[in-house]
């Protein structure tokens, strides 16, 4: 997954609404207000009726230290922005969130209800005043640095690495032991680049060596039937082999494990729902693959990862995947080209959450379930796709996805001259890691119901 820089927007002061925030965060943000808001026949003030909104919505980035470019915590900070709340919040630019859906259909769903809107628009129209300092609600507490609060175990790179002022820089991989000596259950995992302005992903994932004495594993026995995958495979929808690498330092390893998280543009903390949790087995390796992007002035990185361990087994463990079609075209010039892949699993399979990424080109996503009975349903429907909001969109209840279903994703690119992010218009374009290149790439997380850790309350 190649990430780039926030890419401008046209059209006044939605130009500065894009610095309205850095990162959107996928974990629970440390302070929530639960009680409803209501209808008000008087004007609003900031202290009763808005201060609750934006502190459920807005100051987990617009805070001091936060990665927005202005507090929401006090008034004074809230008020002198008013110009910039009232179009974010006319126009839907913030909250970003860009799946349609009602309300309730994701658990991380970051948009304003009806009467939210309302009620900071007319407190904007009444003159934004502050109202009874008494009737405040208590303002939000966040963790300094890690959002998560101090991690239970922190794995960071060995070393800086140095990314260069100019030039491409190919995926760097770095193999880290955790030194865990038991198996851990981990609900949170949040990443820490050291130089966020260059780092435009992480991948992380997880292999546990095998010992240097240990036996070569034992052959199938002969006629014996072949473990069943749990997906069925799709060779036509292979990537293109990498060509030949260039930098020879920090190589791919022979064995990357398995993905246990990643960060983008709009994801940086990954909360598991309740009951479930993603396990890291006892001597550990985890290897980051880091994507830079030169900005002009050398930076040096040194990337970490914090985890937050369960407190007990949870009821199923998370896992982690993703499918792509890597075999795609692009034609030069065309615009509204649709790229499908799909997903399918051979036994029942829960999917919690589903990130879809594409790059530059990319303009909108639509994901259906077609089930084995015929009938087909839409469950994810992305119209306004934003490459520099990449959001894992929980469901509030995991998808059933019986086995013979398929999970079919299809993402749309614009390659023409009139898309303003193009790179270059005049290219034929196909699957590749860097940014002006292509991607069809959903992550997703999943559980397998037959080999749940406890029993199924009934």
């Amino acid at each position: 997954m190649a990430l780039r820089d926030h890419v401008g927007r046209s059209g006044g002061r939605l130009v500065r609404l894009g610095a309205l925030a850095a990162v959107a965060l996928v974990g629970i943000a440390t302070a929530r207000y639960r009680e409803p808001l209501i209808a008000q026949d008087t004007a609003p003030t900031f202290t009763k009726d808005v201060a609750p909104i934006l502190y459920k919505n807005c100051t987990t980035c617009h805070r001091p230290g936060g990665l927005g470019p202005f507090s929401l915590v006090d008034y004074d900070s809230a008020k002198a922005n008013i110009d910039d709340i009232r179009d974010a919040v006319r126009s839907g630019f913030m909250p970003p969130w860009h799946a349609e859906g009602p309300h309730g259909t994701f658990s991380n769903d970051r948009r304003l209800s009806d009467l939210e809107k309302s009620t900071v628009m007319r407190w904007i129209d009444a003159g934004a005043k502050k109202g009874d300092e008494k009737k405040a609600p208590a303002k939000p507490v966040y963790a300094t640095g890690w959002e998560i609060g101090t991690p239970d175990a922190i794995v960071t790179m060995p070393e800086d690495f140095t990314v260069p002022a100019a030039g491409t820089i190919e995926y760097q991989y770095f193999e880290i032991p955790t030194n865990f000596t038991e198996d851990k259950w981990v609900s949170a995992i949040e990443f820490m680049p050291g130089a966020r302005e260059v780092v435009h992903h992480v991948l992380v994932y997880a292999k546990v060596p095998a010992p240097a004495n240990a036996a070569p594993a034992a052959p199938r026995p002969a006629g014996s039937p072949a473990p069943r995958p749990l997906f069925v495979r799709k060779p036509q929808y292979d990537s293109p082999e990498d060509p030949p690498r260039q930098d020879v330092r920090n190589g791919p390893p022979s064995r990357l494990g398995v993905l246990i998280g990643g960060t983008a543009p709009g994801t940086n903390v990954m909360t598991f729902p309740k009951g479930t949790a993603t396990r890291i087995r006892a001597g550990t390796v985890l290897t980051f693959q880091m994507h830079y992007t030169a900005h002009g002035h050398e930076m040096k990185d040194r990337t970490s990862v914090g985890f937050r361990f369960a407190t007990e087994m949870p009821d199923e463990e998370m896992r982690m995947g993703a499918y792509i079609n890597g075999a795609f075209t692009l034609p030069a010039g065309q615009k509204d080209i649709a790229v499908t892949a799909d997903l399918e699993p051979t036994e029942p399979i829960k999917i919690w959450g589903l990130l879809p990424h594409t790059h530059l080109r990319g303009t909108r996503w639509k994901y259906t379930l077609d089930k084995p009975d015929g009938t087909s349903q839409v469950i994810l429907d992305v119209p306004r796709y934003d490459f520099n909001w990449q959001t894992y969109y929980f469901f509030k209840e995991p998808l059933d996805v019986p086995a013979g279903a398929k999970l079919v994703s299809t993402a749309w690119y614009d390659n023409s001259a009139t898309n303003k992010h193009n790179p270059d218009a005049s290219k034929d374009v196909k699957w590749g890691d860097q940014t002006w290149e292509e991607m069809q790439y959903t992550g997703y997380l999943f559980t397998v119901p037959s080999r749940r850790l406890k029993p199924a309350a009934k």
